[in-house]
């Protein structure tokens, strides 16, 4: 494990081409663990703490994804100067749109999962308050309803699930407020024509904090798009449908690989 650029700490694994995992809000490498595994058999598989989260620096008030974004960037400059292939969930997948639109030549294939392109503005302050709320009241006030939207009932109190909780409540809270913050600013969708590397959006069918069809939007924004739907996978997809997921990806990315050549 190396902290690259002085700025984010991430695990690298593998070999083969580069290939950038970025985490949900709140969470940090190590759950990505069982997806970077799987993908590092043909990929060099970097799995990337953002900011605020894990062990890379904390998130100052006023963070928005595109110095996210920014970081990744950093990151990958310092790692793979040819760019990377970026896999991102939920916050990942939000960091990766705006890492695509920032810093293009970073970016040679876009997996993007559990996540949408932007937010109804009546929305926004809904997610805010999910930092809010914390700050309030500590993190024990929001794991729950947050475990309730990530899991399948039948996981919700399983082992990923218990995991999942000890992680979030040893978060600041003000790095989660601050991921909040900068996830309700969240607006991609209009710039999104303008994306030109291969992208896949994955949905699950149980997710119950990214609607279908707002993953299906997502895809139809961005030029030549695939949309893949993981049956029976929620929010975590990368937790309880982990080997649907790396099938999916592996062969996108072995696709893209081929039509760039």
């Amino acid at each position: 494990m190396t902290q690259a650029g002085n700025r984010l700490y991430c695990a690298v694994s593998g070999a083969g081409p580069d290939l950038v995992l970025l985490h949900p809000a709140g969470l940090d490498h190590i759950f990505m663990e069982s997806l970077a595994q799987r993908l590092s058999a043909d990929h060099r598989v970097l799995s990337v703490d953002l900011r605020g989260h894990g062990r890379s620096p904390d998130a100052p008030p006023g963070t928005t994804l595109g110095d996210l974004a920014d970081d990744v960037h950093e990151t990958v400059s310092h790692h793979c100067p040819d760019g990377a292939a970026i896999l991102g969930i939920s916050l990942g997948g939000m960091v990766a749109q705006a890492l695509a639109l920032a810093h293009p030549r970073s970016v040679s294939a876009l997996v993007l999962c559990g996540c949408t392109g932007t937010f109804d503005d009546a929305l926004r302050p809904m997610l805010r308050e999910r930092g809010l709320s914390a700050e309030r009241d500590g993190m024990a006030a929001v794991v729950d309803a947050t475990l309730d939207r990530w899991f399948t009932p039948a996981e919700r109190h399983g082992a990923l699930a218990r995991a999942t909780r000890e992680r979030l409540l040893a978060d600041r809270v003000e790095n989660w407020s601050a991921t909040w913050h900068a996830i309700a600013g969240h607006d991609a969708l209009p710039r999104l024509g303008g994306v030109t590397m291969p992208t896949l959006v994955v949905a699950g069918e149980l997710d119950q904090a990214t609607p279908l069809a707002a993953a299906q939007r997502l895809a139809d924004a961005i030029p030549g798009a695939r949309w893949a739907c993981l049956r029976g996978a929620p929010h975590m997809m990368q937790m309880e449908a982990g080997e649907a997921l790396s099938n999916l990806a592996r062969e996108f990315l072995a696709q893209a690989r081929e039509g760039q050549s």
